[in-house]
């Protein structure tokens, strides 16, 4: 086993039960393990540490991201393979009790639009849009940068200041059609949740907590939507 890898289980077994996570990066031509801060306030999840990662460009080449399963196998999930293709590089999983390793890497791997994981900023609510989109009409939208944590987000929802720029245009309530982009305010000030219209009273969205679904569009959710957006290669 590599030094590195001997390193990165020593931090593994240190954070559990949290996943630990860090990076390997290159410095003088060899591998290095490079420990970072877990920002995910949940213990099975991680939110890589921006700075820690910003150091690590400084220090070296960062070549791979590494991330421990405590209490399961080094097997990737769904979620992991999304967000190692978001990522552009390849992943080194451990469970650093049984010292088994696994990972992934880019490979053109897209989650399914039903039942996927929700991992912030890589398989999110806007994740899910941007990917029925395109694979229903072919629009390919932006995907704008989210911040590190969700609970800023939420504190001030980018949709207001981004549906525009995205293609959109607003339509009456009452005019209601497939395929129209619902904007709505969830436990928030702002609309902080985007949901499809996929006709027959249905929606389809991805909220904390829980994987991608299609829900029916009326109480709460319909009590609580601020906008319903058409992308403009629908409008006549």
């Amino acid at each position: 086993m590599a030094k590195w890898q001997d390193d990165a289980i020593e931090h593994a077994l240190a954070e559990a039960p949290r996943e630990a996570c860090g990076l390997v990066v290159i410095v003088k031509g060899r591998k290095r393990y490079w420990p970072c801060k877990n920002l995910a306030e949940n213990n099975d999840f991680f939110v890589l540490s921006p700075e820690d990662f910003a150091a690590a460009e400084d220090a070296g080449e960062v070549a791979a991201i590494f991330h421990s399963h405590p209490k399961a196998s080094p097997t990737p999930s769904d979620a992991d393979r999304a967000a190692c293709e978001h990522s552009g590089l390849p992943w080194h999983i451990v469970n650093p009790g049984t010292k088994e390793w696994d990972g992934c890497e880019p490979c053109g791997y897209k989650a399914p639009l039903l039942g996927r994981e929700f991992v912030w900023g890589v398989q999110d609510c806007w994740s899910l849009a941007r990917s029925w989109y395109g694979e229903c009409w072919f629009l390919e939208l932006p995907d704008w940068p989210r911040p590190t944590l969700q609970a800023d987000f939420d504190a001030d929802p980018m949709f207001e200041r981004c549906w525009k720029a995205a293609g959109f245009v607003e339509v009456d309530h009452d005019d209601i059609q497939f395929g129209d982009a619902l904007l709505i305010s969830m436990n928030s000030s702002g609309l902080n949740h985007c949901a499809i219209y996929v006709g027959q009273q249905l929606m389809l969205h991805h909220i904390p907590g829980r994987l991608s679904s299609r829900d029916v569009y009326g109480g709460y959710y319909q009590k609580n939507t601020g906008r319903v957006l058409r992308h403009s290669s629908r409008c006549q």
